[in-house]
């Protein structure tokens, strides 16, 4: 055979070769580096304020709404764009009528830095405390989970503001729709905020339905959670992947952080259930939180060179933080990775029961926390206030396209 005849460099090699060809597709639990994953190309489509709300084919003829740009997506085969202008969106609750494909995700971005045309640059803003409707919890939801209903009376001007409203969104899902309408998409340039939640998907109407998406450079800002992802189960190294964003809650009630993380598992799995890495997670409680008490389900969560912050450093006979990271589950249901992140909050882990989760060190690890609570071995305690952490709170590239790049990345 002509591979015995190979000499040891040529093996090592075609060995180094194979071991970069499987990071690269995520086997051994990376994420892959080609976070496009644009295998085929399907159809663009635009969506602009300016545009005549034809068909979405051009600029000219961009649809005004981005649901419009979404059900206009035209089968299920993958490579899709939905380009959209910089601009402020009152939408809610937004799906997609197709989902994306293996190695050909559909892509929704914002036009932040001009490249695709639209004549504009900055955010694209959706907001979905902006919808001019009046929204209420509807305790008598046939699920049993109590849902949103729009009234038909009222003045919705007196109304305006973050709408707190169990499953209102800006991406749809609850107890009768499953976020999985979103598999294998990317989002890019996104700042999502005004509702429960910035950006994340829950299949619990579906649960433990297979389920990837990748973020990058997105904003999200909710009351229960800056990012979720919910009662999916894990697809071999495809995980769910955030990057380069800041997610951020504004709540401490109920299962509230600044990301929320639930996979419905059944056995400890290989890779990820979900990957953040250069993020910043801001909440006042927690900044992940994992399952809810009595639960029971595997999750794995990676960051790597993030920026974990929790708030709340009450003194100790306060009211304080119960952890940066913080899981209702038994603790063998959880694992967590940390690879080179900054940790601030009262303390770093946090358990319902005391039954401490594992978790992995790699590379540097750093922590400040209240003066009285301890630090977890391999994690390096901080004597000062991180300022360069703190100051990153909301970097200058996620501010303005005329600054990025310009600061010190980390990654």
């Amino acid at each position: 055979m002509q591979d015995e005849m190979m000499i040891p460099s040529e093996r090592i090699f075609i060995c180094c070769a194979l071991l970069m060809v499987l990071l690269s597709c995520g086997a051994l639990g990376e994420v892959s580096s080609d976070s496009n994953q644009l295998g085929r190309k399907g159809v663009t489509l635009y969506v602009s304020k300016l545009g005549d709300n034809s068909d979405g084919k051009s600029w000219l003829k961009a649809f005004h709404t981005i649901q419009a740009a979404l059900l206009a997506v035209p089968d299920d085969k993958g490579g899709h764009r939905v380009v959209i202008r910089p601009d402020t969106y009152a939408e809610a609750n937004l799906y997609p009528s197709h989902k994306g494909a293996a190695g050909a995700y559909n892509l929704l971005a914002g036009d932040w830095d001009g490249s695709f045309g639209s004549g504009a640059t900055g955010w694209v803003v959706v907001d979905s405390g902006a919808p001019m409707v009046i929204v209420r919890t509807n305790p008598n939801a046939p699920t049993g989970n109590p849902t949103f209903m729009i009234l038909d009376s009222g003045d919705p001007n007196k109304e305006t503001g973050l709408k707190s409203v169990d499953w209102w969104g800006p991406w749809r899902c609850d107890p009768n729709f499953s976020g999985v309408v979103w598999d294998r998409w990317i989002f890019r340039r996104i700042y999502a905020t005004g509702s429960e939640g910035g950006i994340g998907w829950d299949m619990t109407s579906q649960a433990g339905v297979e389920f990837s998406a990748i973020v990058e450079d997105c904003v999200g800002i909710g009351r229960f959670a800056g990012a979720a992802v919910i009662a999916h189960v894990n697809r071999p190294g495809e995980p769910v992947a955030f990057r380069r964003s800041y997610f951020i809650c504004l709540d401490v009630w109920g299962d509230a952080s600044g990301v929320y993380v639930r996979a419905h598992n059944k056995s400890r799995q290989e890779t990820p259930d979900a990957v953040f890495e250069d993020c910043t997670i801001v909440g006042p409680d927690n900044a992940l939180q994992v399952g809810y008490p009595g639960f029971e389900g595997y999750s794995q969560v990676r960051f790597k060179n993030c920026r974990l912050i929790v708030l709340n450093f009450s003194q100790p006979h306060g009211t304080p933080a119960t952890g940066v990271i913080y899981s209702d589950l038994a603790g063998k249901f959880l694992h967590i990775y940390l690879e080179d992140c900054t940790l601030m909050g009262y303390k770093i882990f946090g358990t319902r029961n005391g039954d401490m989760f594992s978790y992995t060190l790699k590379g540097k690890n750093r922590a400040y926390v209240q003066y009285r609570q301890s630090v977890p071995d391999g994690v390096e305690r901080l004597r000062f206030w991180p300022t360069e952490v703190f100051n990153d709170l909301l970097p200058a590239r996620l501010l303005s396209p005329k600054l990025a790049g310009k600061e010190k990345r980390l990654d």
